[in-house]
């Protein structure tokens, strides 16, 4: 009898409440870390985003004001500068050297080059039209690629080009950087994504999330 009590008593004590315990938390466990997993790659492209928005309208401001960085002072663009002369006209390389040559100074390149930094930048600090912004950014860092030019061993005029790498650039990169970013959704989190989303005209136009 002792024997069969201690059988019986083992089992229904020890086995059952194992077993509820074990299943009752491994789902938590799962949920727990999938959420945490969520949430550091939602403040990833968050922190990523923000500091490439940053770094597009420290370019605009830097050129506009002339902070004396890239853009020496009294040389800014409101000062009668050229944000886009410098650049282009010392293009020397590629296929489109005589192309970019002829655009340097002109007032629609200053005009669309400028607009280009700042909406991109406004766009990826409020986490809004990463679409838009990812669209004109790849625009933008495709012909700022060309004009570099990396695959060119040898400038036009014969000197070495010291390019680091023939294909992958900075330029590439950004580009890069914001597609994942419009793909990502990365304006949703320290952003104003989730509501832009939610306003009529965009929900009828998705090109504006």
């Amino acid at each position: 009898m002792a024997v069969h009590e201690h059988s019986h008593r083992s089992p229904g004590f020890h086995l059952p409440t194992w077993r509820g315990h074990r299943t009752a938390s491994t789902p938590e466990s799962a949920v727990s870390a999938s959420t945490d997993t969520y949430s550091l790659r939602a403040h990833a492209f968050a922190s990523l985003r923000l500091l490439t928005g940053f770094a597009f309208l420290w370019a605009f401001l830097d050129k506009t004001f002339g902070f004396g960085y890239a853009t020496p002072s009294g040389k800014g663009w409101i000062d009668g500068g050229s944000p886009t002369m410098g650049f282009l006209s010392g293009v020397a390389a590629g296929p489109m050297e005589s192309t970019f040559h002829s655009w340097a100074g002109a007032t629609w390149a200053d005009w669309l080059f400028m607009a280009g930094l700042l909406g991109v930048g406004l766009a990826l600090v409020g986490g809004i039209t990463l679409r838009l912004a990812a669209v004109a950014g790849t625009a933008m860092m495709a012909l700022m690629w060309i004009a570099e030019w990396p695959p060119a061993k040898h400038l036009s005029d014969g000197a070495p080009s010291m390019s680091t790498n023939p294909f992958v650039d900075y330029h590439l990169i950004y580009a890069v950087v914001l597609i994942a970013l419009a793909v990502a959704s990365a304006g949703d989190t320290w952003g104003a994504g989730k509501l832009w989303t939610k306003l009529p005209f965009v929900c009828h136009n998705s090109w504006l999330r």
